[in-house]
């Protein structure tokens, strides 16, 4: 662990970084790049949401600075995710199973990363979901993130942008926000569970996800970030994920 302690400390600062400029809290890069090292499941999932609760909330602090969050688009979001987080945090499901749910979310972020884009969406007409849509999808990202070990906010930002519920700054607020709520709940879970693995490892990787949290979502509350930074987070999912389904379909 110790020679590939400093490759490891680099690729969280730098998947920390690159989320948090666009208000996310990186637990899908951080799941992609541990699953290289290959971690047990229960200390991915861990540690994934204690980095992501630190990320995602310096994100969200910058977000709100700038006048980006809307508390109406958030709010039925927050109530249907956050009880569903802490029972999904609480289920342990069968490691087969969590690598299969992991890789589904890696391979969608990996999509959305590769061919998605942020800035069209800022033409659109905006308009606000309802309630019971808004805790409904809420309430199944939430459950999710609580199993997978993640915010939920890849799922949830592009959403916001594509249903045109909000611009890409204001989703990105949102998405900070529900990843904070979502993570904090997920780890609750895990606590009450008893599938939250904290290591020594955890305690190296933190201060590196705030310093990097701290540049990156400071850069991204004022200017979204560049497509090309999109682009490479998604090559790197994208090494993650083949070299997945390809073992799991040989």
């Amino acid at each position: 662990m110790l020679t590939t302690l400093p490759v490891l400390i680099l690729l969280i600062t730098g998947v920390a970084f690159l989320y948090a400029s666009v208000g996310f809290g990186g637990a899908t890069g951080y799941l992609a790049v541990m699953s290289f090292f290959s971690f047990p499941p229960l200390e991915m999932a861990s540690t994934a949401l204690l980095l992501n609760i630190i990320v995602s909330g310096i994100a969200f602090i910058s977000f709100l600075r700038e006048g980006h969050l809307n508390p109406r688009l958030l709010l039925p979001f927050l109530a249907g995710s956050i009880p569903a987080a802490l029972l999904g945090g609480a289920w342990r499901v069968h490691e087969e199973i969590y690598f299969i749910l992991l890789y589904a979310v890696l391979t969608f972020a990996m999509l959305r990363m590769l061919f998605g884009s942020r800035q069209k969406a800022e033409q659109k007409a905006l308009r606000t979901p309802p309630w019971l849509l808004s805790l409904l999808v809420g309430g199944l990202i939430g459950l999710l993130s609580g199993i997978v070990g993640i915010g939920g906010g890849i799922i949830l930002s592009p959403l916001i942008i594509l249903a045109g519920w909000g611009t890409p700054h204001q989703a990105a607020a949102v998405s900070a926000a529900f990843i904070f709520f979502n993570s904090l709940s997920g780890v609750a879970g895990r606590v009450i569970g008893g599938n939250f693995v904290a290591t020594e490892l955890t305690l190296w990787l933190l201060p590196f996800g705030i310093l990097a949290a701290l540049a990156g979502s400071t850069l991204g509350a004022r200017r979204l970030s560049s497509l090309r930074l999109q682009r490479l987070l998604g090559v790197v999912m994208l090494i993650a994920v083949v070299n997945y389904w390809g073992k799991w379909f040989s």
